[in-house]
């Protein structure tokens, strides 16, 4: 789905030109995008092969990350993407988490190149989810609190924040839901009973245990009560140790930062598909009323026709008769 894309199309297109050149171009970029992501890229004619890329993206979580920048193991996500063309310039250029050095002359050539720098647009994909996995990975006694394990309040995307606990055998994940639309939460509603009663199915065993309820859960008391403020309920998810072994944490990860827009759209899919359902179902009752009204109105016009057949023979009729009784008077004269 393109609204689960992880690299941003804007970045990798001005990437894919700067490649594609296969010459230096003098460019001093700044590119913005929602979630206040801005993105700064600068090539020289005098650097024939390197392309500086500045990232800046609201943290996830400020009171988990570090407060100078981003962390290490972040750093090392970055540099994962593609270590022959990726370099990572500290410090970062002011007003940004991250700068990267990009050697596209690295970058391989045929398909390959499009991965690569697809994989490079995705940068700000890579800082979020990184930071998201070390939460899951790092449970620490420094977490706890009077008995209780720390809620770390998460902000993926604007105003939408989700809420993520660690408990001493799981880790919780609860997304309070809000719509403008009261339609959207009825489909909404309707859609999270049903995601409980599959999760809850043998086949679906090995997935994380999930639940819906109209009031907050236990674990978020104390939460600011505008971050509580729904109409749509809370969906949490129990995530155990094996969701997050191996190459789980990715897919975890990236299920768990984009839920929101999972939801909005099956939510946009469901009234799209309920609107052509009921203009068919429009269109066929307009075509059974109209094939109803034009058949009335050939019966209407055959007893029209009928009526003046009938009229014409009877003024034939009056004629001959007329005709008769002249014939009468004449033989009588």
């Amino acid at each position: 789905m393109a609204c689960l894309e992880r690299a941003s199309p804007a970045l990798k297109r001005i990437l894919l030109k700067l490649y594609r050149e296969n010459k230096s171009i003098e460019i001093d970029h700044h590119l913005y995008e929602f979630g206040s992501v801005e993105y700064h890229i600068q090539s020289s004619t005098s650097d024939t092969h390197y392309t500086n890329l500045s990232v800046s993206t609201p943290l996830l979580s400020q009171g988990v990350i570090l407060p100078n920048g981003i962390s290490h193991y972040t750093k090392q996500m970055v540099k994962g993407i593609c270590p022959d063309v990726v370099e990572i310039i500290e410090p970062a250029k002011e007003g940004y988490q991250i700068t990267l050095r990009l050697d596209l002359s690295k970058i391989p050539n045929g398909k390959d190149s499009i991965k690569v720098i697809a994989d490079i647009s995705a940068v700000q994909a890579v800082i979020l989810s990184s930071q998201l996995k070390e939460m899951l990975m790092n449970v620490s006694s420094q977490d706890t609190f009077q008995g209780m394990y720390k809620t770390i309040k998460l902000v993926y995307h604007p105003r939408e924040p989700f809420f993520i606990v660690r408990q001493p055998q799981k880790i919780l994940a609860v997304f309070p839901i809000r719509f403008k639309d009261k339609t959207d939460v009825i489909i909404a509603t309707a859609f999270f009973q049903e995601l409980v009663d599959v999760g809850s199915s043998e086949k679906w065993a090995k997935a994380p245990p999930c639940c819906w309820s109209p009031i907050p859960p236990p674990e978020l008391r104390g939460e600011p009560f505008e971050d509580l403020s729904t109409n749509g309920g809370f969906v949490s998810f129990d995530i155990s140790s094996r969701h997050v072994r191996g190459k789980r944490l990715d897919k975890t990860v990236w299920s768990l930062l984009n839920f929101y827009a999972y939801v909005k759209y099956h939510v946009k899919s469901t009234r799209s598909f309920i609107q052509r359902r009921m203009r068919k179902r429009l269109q066929r009752l307009v075509e059974v009323l109209h094939k109803r009204s034009t058949q009335e109105e050939e019966k209407e016009e055959e007893e029209e026709g009928n009526h003046k057949v009938q009229a014409g023979r009877s003024r034939e009729s009056v004629r001959e008769l007329k005709s008769r009784d002249l014939g009468v008077f004449v033989d009588d004269g």
